[in-house]
């Protein structure tokens, strides 16, 4: 891995961190997850004409990755709801990688050299650690929906890396990812709760 590399990784980390504050911090986390999944949806569309698009080979994986996803960004809102994001965010980031190597592993066939599973073993529980305080659990029904979702995380990324190998364009489907995900979470909010959502979004779009 280069350093340029490196650094895109951790500036990317750092955006995703991000989000999650702006969701935490909002009165209502699942409007405030859909306000920011909605923005991501405003800026794809204005970039998708300018971008490749993917091969028709990689659009089954952008289906189940985008269903994928919708759940996950509920679970994410639905945690903030009950527990504390400085236990309940490293939980899910933490557990996430463990799950995509183990799949990968039993059901792709990857064979990880034991340096990577060293890395991903020292990763993972560092990560971990920062989800205990004191030692003790603070939620546990944060902490079910944490590694639930860990599940869900671990499923759209082994589906993206497929997808996105077929694809032939990193940025058209990773574009088109991030539309169809606030899409569907924008139409649904619209449909079944028109009034609260709009109220809640035209009055924090800013943060979105």
């Amino acid at each position: 891995m280069t350093t340029t590399v490196f650094c895109i990784l951790l500036f990317a980390a750092l955006l995703h961190a991000s989000w999650n504050a702006i969701v935490k911090a909002g009165t209502d986390k699942l409007y405030s997850a859909i306000s920011v999944s909605g923005s991501a949806t405003l800026i794809a569309l204005v970039l998708l004409p300018f971008s490749p698009q993917p091969s028709a080979a990689s659009w089954p994986f952008l289906i189940v990755s985008c269903a994928l996803q919708v759940v996950y960004t509920v679970l994410v809102a639905k945690t903030y709801q009950v527990s504390d994001m400085s236990q309940t965010y490293p939980l899910m980031r933490g557990t996430a990688p463990l799950l995509v190597a183990l799949i990968g592993v039993m059901a792709l066939g990857d064979r990880p050299s034991w340096l990577a599973w060293s890395g991903i073993g020292v990763i993972c529980l560092s990560i971990l650690a920062m989800a205990m305080r004191h030692g003790r659990i603070q939620s546990r029904k944060g902490i079910g929906l944490a590694l639930l979702n860990a599940c869900f995380i671990a499923g759209y990324t082994l589906v993206d890396g497929t997808g996105v190998r077929l694809s032939d364009t990193a940025l058209g489907y990773t574009l088109w990812t991030f539309f169809m995900n606030g899409f569907c979470l924008l139409s649904w909010a619209m449909v079944a709760r028109r009034r609260e959502a709009s109220g809640y979004l035209r009055l924090h779009w800013k943060k979105g």
